[in-house]
């Protein structure tokens, strides 16, 4: 073989080689993630915030990691996943509230999916803890596209005996009722460990929702995780929540130090988020048979406005937190960044930009990783009887009502993040704008919503 010959063969084996492990790097590369959802979470419930609840785990999160500061999710539970999942306002499925007990409502099941389209990317995903887009197995997660599933499908239990608060059964493992001992949030933790170690297919990228009860009634929490607060804490009602909040961080803690152990820590983005601001109390009387003490106060959004169900900040801006070992640097993110892009986002770390048109949310993952600014944001929520458009520094809310006119409120909430002032009389040529958008995200809604009271 001359000497021409044989350099050609060993650069073509260098280079079939080189290709071979810059396809292999490429594909280890694709980050595992993990997204933590709290329950109810308030914007003062968290320690970084300066509340006086001791968050530690999460506090790590936020200190090393990206803090979104303008984050914003729907006034309650469901429309805040099903905006999660689909990239686009819940309102547009008919979500507005909650999936009651009384309601068939469930989400559409021919839309496109998270986790159906991390699996053109070769991703396996699980969600552990709650649900809450369909009462029923058959809308369970499984049937949206989660490869493993496990938790509950209502959307608050029992921390014990984990029925639903008219004594339906709700906890479940891949759509089969099942039966357990032990309080929700060590559940929850012990299972996502156990899916993470031996369960899930170590040869694929995975995505995993971690949703907890936590810190949602009944709050059925130990002394232990009462201590701490027995002396700064004087509303008994305020320290079991607290409790609830630091049970949760401790498992968040567990979590973080078994991916350390299996050495998938550096290779893992963790997003915190809550999936809408704090509740302000809970008359127990007519749930759970009563055996539950009603809560005269749960959650502080301090300083925002009001509580969960209203379109003000205390209902829809919550804390959210991204990590991720040696690949994001640590900084405040001042966009206004919706729950609708977090899909896009995602899916772009899977390796895919090619978004269905269905999908409304904006790949903000530049402006995570490289806090780049996001060009002409505009942010439509909509809740039980307010909807809301967020356009920075703006933000117009339409309360309407069943025989009166709606009322409108204009604030500038760059200036008023606490909305003192309604600035809808002073500020008229913006208000008209603003409310032309605002009803041009109204018309594209579903015709039919769901209207079902709060839980």
């Amino acid at each position: 073989m001359n000497t021409k010959k044989q350099l050609f063969i060993v650069l073509l084996i260098s280079f079939s080689i080189s290709y071979s492990q810059k396809n292999q790097k490429s594909s280890i590369e694709k980050p595992n993630i993990i997204l933590i959802i709290a329950d109810d979470a308030g914007w003062n419930d968290v320690g970084y915030h300066g509340s006086v609840i001791k968050t530690p785990n999460i506090d790590f999160l936020a200190k090393n990691g990206v803090e979104l500061d303008r984050f914003y999710v729907n006034p309650t539970c469901s429309p805040s996943r099903a905006s999660l999942f689909t990239g686009k306002p819940a309102s547009r499925m008919g979500i507005v509230a909650p999936i009651s007990d009384k309601s068939q409502l469930k989400l559409p099941d021919s839309i496109p999916t998270l986790p159906k389209l991390l699996h053109k990317n070769n991703y396996q995903t699980a969600l552990i803890g709650k649900w809450h887009l369909g009462l029923q197995p058959s809308s369970g997660p499984k049937a949206y596209g989660f490869d493993y599933s496990y938790g509950f499908l209502h959307g608050q239990l029992d921390q014990y005996s984990h029925l639903y608060k008219n004594g339906d059964k709700t906890w479940h493992r891949n759509g089969e009722f099942i039966e357990e001992k032990g309080h929700v949030t060590d559940l929850i933790t012990d299972e996502a460990i156990k899916w993470i170690t031996e369960i899930r297919d170590t040869k694929k990228s995975f995505f995993l929702e971690v949703a907890y009860s936590a810190p949602h009634f009944p709050l059925q929490e130990e002394q232990k995780w009462k201590d701490p607060y027995m002396n700064c804490i004087k509303d008994s009602s305020r320290r079991d929540y607290a409790a609830a909040m630091s049970h949760m961080d401790n498992s968040i803690g567990i979590l973080l130090e078994k991916l350390k152990q299996q050495k998938l820590d550096k290779n893992t983005l963790i997003i915190f988020m809550s999936d809408n601001g704090a509740m302000k109390d809970w008359d127990s009387k007519n749930e759970y048979n009563g055996i539950h003490p009603s809560n005269t106060t749960l959650g502080d959004n301090t300083p925002l406005r009001d509580w969960k169900t209203s379109n003000y900040e205390g209902a829809i801006r919550v804390p959210c937190i991204f990590y991720w070992k040696d690949h994001l640097n640590t900084f405040k993110n001042e966009n206004y960044i919706s729950v609708i892009d977090l899909l896009p986002g995602i899916l772009s770390l899977a390796g895919d930009n090619n978004l269905s048109k269905s999908i409304e949310g904006k790949n903000v993952w530049p402006s995570i990783s490289e806090n780049k600014a996001i060009a002409d944001q505009e942010i439509y929520v909509r809740g039980h009887l307010q909807e809301s458009l967020i356009k920075k520094p703006w933000k117009i809310i339409r309360t309407r009502h069943a025989n009166t006119p709606a009322d409108l409120e204009l604030y500038n909430i760059e200036k008023d993040p606490e909305e003192k002032k309604n600035l809808i009389q002073e500020e008229k040529s913006v208000a008209e704008k603003m409310g032309i958008a605002l009803e041009n995200q109204f018309k594209k809604d579903a015709k039919k919503v769901n209207y079902d009271k709060i839980k």
